[in-house]
C-alpha cells in the first residue's frame, strides 16, 4: 500500500466522514442538535480509521462538474432502470416473449476499482442483467436476453450509457 501525503489524508477523511455523516441523517432521520453531534462524533471516528483502506475519493469528487455529471449519472440509471424493468416484467407476463440467456463479456475502459465497482453495480441492479465478473478490464454480464455476443455490441447494449459517464466522474 502506497503512503499518503497528509493532504490527501485530510482531503479523503473530509470525504468519508461527508458520506459517513449523510447516512448517519439518514438513517436517524432527525436534525436534533445531540444526533447531529453525536453522529459527526462517530462519523468522525470511523473516516479516521478508514482512511487508509476503504477510502478511493477525496475532494475532489465535489467538484461541480464531477456532481453535475453524478446527477445526469443518477438520471440514466433510472432510466435504464424503468426501461429495462418493464421488458422483464413483459417477458414474465407474456411467456411468449423470446429469452435468450447467456453470457457475455465485454472490456471497460474505467480505470479505478471504484468506478469499475459503480459500473458493475449498476449493470446487476438492472433488471435482466446481472454481473458475474471482473477481472482486470473484462467484465462478464449474465444477459436475460442475449441480443450479440460480440463484446462492442454487447458493450453498447449494456454498459455503454453508464461508462461514458463514469469516465467524466472516476
Amino acid at each position: 500500500m502506497q503512503e499518503l501525503s497528509f493532504a490527501n489524508k485530510l482531503s479523503r477523511f473530509i470525504t468519508s466522514w461527508f458520506f459517513l455523516m449523510l447516512v448517519w441523517i439518514a438513517f436517524t432521520s432527525t436534525y436534533a442538535t445531540q444526533e447531529l453531534l453525536t453522529g459527526a462524533f462517530v462519523s468522525g471516528i470511523i473516516a479516521m480509521f478508514s482512511v487508509p483502506f476503504f477510502t478511493c475519493c477525496d475532494l475532489s469528487l465535489f467538484h461541480p462538474v464531477k456532481i453535475a455529471y453524478m446527477i445526469w449519472f443518477l438520471i440514466v440509471f433510472i432510466k435504464a432502470l424503468i426501461l429495462s424493468n418493464f421488458d422483464v416484467a413483459k417477458r414474465v407476463i407474456s411467456p411468449a416473449l423470446p429469452i435468450n440467456p447467456g453470457i457475455v463479456e465485454f472490456k471497460t475502459q474505467l480505470k479505478t476499482n471504484f468506478g469499475k465497482m459503480v459500473l458493475a453495480n449498476s449493470i446487476t441492479l438492472t433488471p435482466g442483467t446481472l454481473t458475474i465478473d471482473v477481472i482486470d478490464d473484462v467484465f462478464y454480464i449474465h444477459w436475460i436476453d442475449v441480443q450479440t455476443t460480440h463484446p462492442e455490441e454487447a458493450f453498447t447494449h449494456i454498459a455503454e450509457s453508464f461508462e461514458k459517464i463514469l469516465l467524466k466522474i472516476f
